[in-house]
């Protein structure tokens, strides 16, 4: 009901702005013209513009109504009269109705035509993080299995060493699970690409330290570098699946990045943008992984599985589902000096730092 009331009011708004700005319009010109053949043309353009910008037919047809008794009334001779005689005035009229029910119409077609790419790329989404899932939580559920049964089936023969292997196996396998229930934790925060979703002004240094704590909690042999530039940047964003996002990042180079001993993240700003990469200086992303690495399920050209015991796929999907409702993209790449590089920006507005 609230969003009914909201609609009403801004298309009102909407309406009654764009006719306003007509008849200041048509005001102004009068001081310069000696003529008022220019301003059915600019009510026209004005019926226009309320029918691509409002929603349904109404609003349209409405302006369409004012828009002709405003002419007649306001800019017409004999001046404030209305006078229905007047030479094509049902022609006016005609056309300015004709004009907004027809970009009303195309307005409306658009708009549900765009639900429907959006509803699409909404379930392809959903497909990809299942098929990912499937695959994630069977393998470490088969781990957990089979290490419990070991100790259970053989505990008054195995050494206590092997058993304490087995319950670390476990401890790692179930910690691998509760990165994934987090990574669809941060998918239900949002409704698909190109989602709406609820923003607030971050300070982009404490999301960084935030991740960065996380993740050497996981991996605590796993150096990290901050490169952050020397102004204070605040960027909208919900911060935590933007931390989400970097955790990933950071997991994906020690899982992934196979002779990886070292992380870096940096941090930059450009005109309208906040960029984070997180790099690292492992054996890279394979070539032929690298145009669908953020698809949801990775397969090589050979039809291997890139990576048959963590699949890193979720999280990338996640990360890119995470960007794109952020109205952001992500590009991973391998560096010219070894490593991979996988990077993500932010819109930013410039006032949001100290160096603009």
């Amino acid at each position: 009901m609230k969003k009914k009331r909201n609609s009403l009011k801004s298309n009102c708004l909407v309406t009654a702005g764009v006719l306003g700005s007509a008849t200041v319009v048509a005001f102004l010109l009068q001081q310069f013209v000696t003529t008022n053949t220019h301003v059915p043309l600019l009510f026209i353009l004005a019926v226009l513009f309320v029918s691509r910008f409002t929603e349904g037919y109404v609003y349209g047809i409405v302006a369409s109504m004012i828009a002709v008794a405003e002419v007649n009334f306001v800019f017409t001779y004999p001046y404030y009269v209305m006078n229905f005689s007047l030479t094509g005035y049902p022609l006016t009229f005609v056309v300015m109705l004709a004009v907004s029910v027809s970009v009303s119409t195309l307005t409306t077609q658009t708009k549900r035509q765009e639900e429907i790419r959006l509803e699409v790329e909404k379930e392809k989404m959903r497909g990809n993080l299942l098929r990912a899932v499937s695959h994630d939580i069977r393998t470490p559920l088969t781990s957990i299995v089979g290490s419990a049964s070991g100790i259970l089936d053989n505990r008054s023969i195995l050494p206590e060493e092997k058993i304490l292997e087995l319950v670390e196996d476990i401890r790692d396998e179930a910690q691998w699970l509760i990165r994934i229930v987090e990574n669809l934790l941060s998918v239900t925060r949002i409704n698909g690409d190109n989602a709406h979703i609820n923003t607030d002004d971050e300070i982009v240094e404490e999301i960084v330290g935030s991740a960065v704590a996380k993740f050497q909690k996981r991996f605590p042999e796993m150096g990290v570098e901050v490169l952050m530039p020397e102004e204070f940047l605040m960027v909208p964003m919900d911060g935590i699946l933007i931390e989400q996002v970097i955790v990933n990042l950071l997991e994906n180079s020690a899982l992934h990045g196979k002779t990886a001993t070292q992380t870096r993240i940096v941090v930059a700003n450009e005109p309208g943008r906040l960029i984070v990469a997180v790099e690292d200086n492992g054996e890279g992303i394979k070539e032929n992984v690298l145009p669908v690495i953020f698809e949801g399920s990775l397969q090589s050209r050979e039809g291997e599985e890139y990576d048959s015991g963590r699949n890193m796929g979720i999280g990338l999907s996640v990360c890119m589902s995470i960007v794109k409702a952020h109205k952001g993209d992500m590009r991973a790449e391998n560096k010219p000096a070894g490593g991979a590089s996988v990077s993500f920006w932010l819109p930013m507005e410039e006032n949001k730092s100290d160096g603009y």
